[in-house]
């Protein structure tokens, strides 16, 4: 008999938001904190620098000392990176927090034109830090990668928090607030 998970289960959502300053200045970061898609329960907050290197340690940093942390079963993640290409290394936040990791995009990325600009950026480290990942997967309307959790119990959580849209509640509510705080009003789709 295969064991489901609650419907109810926590999990915490995280997206950037808009930055102006491209190779510099502070991006925010919102966590999003849920039971299941449908009760948010906390916001969490912290920052990167765009284009920088510590939106691994920020975010995780910003997870260990939350009061849900030992509730929280999964970490969604809006793509790979914030802040432009602050790539966040996924192992090794799944290793910092204990928690698996889900990175959800609307699209494919295309690897190739990423390497390529990151290449052209002075940036090759972090080509690396994208290729240790396993490749996206499609999951209905999304692409995900997964760290420390099998691809069925990813379904299963993205089955559980999504409800308005094609991603996960806790991202598209992460979203709109980051975008709200640093606009004024939000505005896209996660």
């Amino acid at each position: 008999m295969r064991k489901t998970l609650r419907t109810e289960l926590r999990v915490i959502g995280i997206d950037d938001g808009p930055f102006f300053k491209f190779r510099t200045g502070k991006v925010l970061i919102i966590g999003t904190i849920f039971r299941g898609g449908s009760f948010m329960d906390g916001l969490l907050t912290t920052q990167a620098t765009v284009d920088g290197n510590d939106s691994t340690k920020n975010i995780a940093a910003m997870i260990n000392r939350s009061k849900f942390k030992t509730q929280i079963r999964a970490i969604l993640l809006n793509g790979i990176g914030v802040g432009g290409f602050n790539i966040i290394d996924l192992p090794k936040l799944h290793k910092l927090t204990k928690i698996p990791i889900i990175a959800v995009t609307r699209k494919h990325p295309d690897l190739p034109k990423i390497y390529q600009t990151l290449a052209n950026l002075g940036m090759k480290s972090k080509i690396k830090l994208i290729q240790q990942l396993p490749p996206p997967v499609a999951i209905g309307n999304v692409h995900v990668q997964h760290i420390g959790i099998p691809l069925e119990k990813t379904k299963e959580i993205l089955r559980i928090t999504t409800k308005h849209a094609d991603v996960p509640e806790p991202l598209r509510i992460a979203h709109i607030i980051a975008a709200g705080i640093e606009k004024g009003e939000s505005s896209g789709r996660a």
